[in-house]
């Protein structure tokens, strides 16, 4: 083999391999984010107050409200924690197969993507706000962020019940309020009701969510033209309700790790907490507002 033949195979080689790593970077890149661990980490069930019960994983939050005719679940969560929701149900003392109703606080594939799993094992009647009715329906298809990205889908669920801003979800003795609080997704809902703990009746506050996710476009967004608008009457809602229990689709929201062991040492008002609301919907609010206004500079510097 001459050198001319010698050079010419060579650059063939560190060419072939310069393809090679492309392809592999290429193919790295469309893999799916790692899932939280939190997310699927079993959490101890148990019971915050009167008929109503924690019984999600350590970061995505189920709640069981039970009554004499059947049982009420918000957040069907993941594939993977239906096993550990079950579970959580049966050790409580009731049956998975009383539930009779099946909530959501929004449609994102963490909260939502097992509804069908849960509709088909319980039988339960399946409510959603309006403006997520179309997301669950389609699986993920038609939600504005998430639409296309093909990690956030989830199996396309049938909507029994179209809920609508302060709709009243009543099985038995149990009376939930459906609160529209969207931007975070169009039918985002905060859920809230009345629990008596032995002292007296006191409110009860799930929220749905109040974050601007990585992405989220609040200006010129023509996907979801009323973003902002929604965002702004989310805020004022969360901040006309009257609460005692904060609670929320994520435990971080409520610092349900930091309360949960007070509450097992005997600290039954541990999720009794008006103060950390405010304050969590205060920080909220200024962080929507910081992402507002960062995305309206950047379009004003932009030529």
């Amino acid at each position: 083999m001459n050198t001319m033949t010698r050079r010419i195979c060579a650059i063939l080689s560190i060419s072939l391999l310069m393809i090679i790593v492309l392809i592999v970077a290429a193919n790295d890149s469309y893999k799916p984010a790692p899932l939280q661990n939190d997310w699927t980490e079993p959490f101890p069930a148990f019971r915050i107050a009167g008929n109503l019960y924690y019984v999600g994983s350590r970061g995505l939050a189920s709640y069981l409200i039970t009554t004499p005719e059947g049982h009420i679940l918000i957040n069907s969560n993941m594939e993977a924690n239906v096993p550990m929701i079950r579970t959580s149900v049966e050790t409580l003392g009731f049956k998975f197969s009383d539930i009779k109703i099946l909530l959501i606080s929004h449609a994102h594939w963490d909260h939502c993507a097992a509804s069908a799993t849960i509709k088909r094992l319980t039988g339960a009647k399946y409510m959603v706000t309006e403006g997520d009715v179309g997301v669950v329906e389609s699986g993920g298809k038609s939600d504005f962020q998430y639409g296309t990205d093909p990690t956030a889908l989830f199996t396309a669920t049938k909507v029994d019940r179209v809920l609508h801003d302060s709709d009243e979800v009543k099985l038995g003795d149990a009376t939930l309020t459906a609160r529209l609080t969207p931007g975070h997704t169009r039918g985002c809902t905060t859920w809230t009701m009345k629990v008596n703990d032995g002292s007296k009746a006191r409110d009860v506050v799930i929220i749905g969510s109040p974050n601007v996710n990585p992405g989220y476009k609040l200006v010129g967004n023509t996907v979801y033209p009323g973003i902002t608008e929604d965002y702004e009457k989310t805020f004022r809602v969360l901040k006309s309700l009257p609460v005692d229990y904060f609670l929320g689709a994520h435990g971080s929201y409520f610092d349900l790790e930091t309360k949960y062991p007070k509450f097992k040492a005997g600290d039954a008002s541990a999720f009794i907490d008006p103060a950390g609301y405010k304050n969590y919907v205060e920080e909220r609010e200024q962080a929507f507002r910081r992402e507002l206004t960062k995305q309206k500079s950047s379009i004003v510097k932009s030529p």
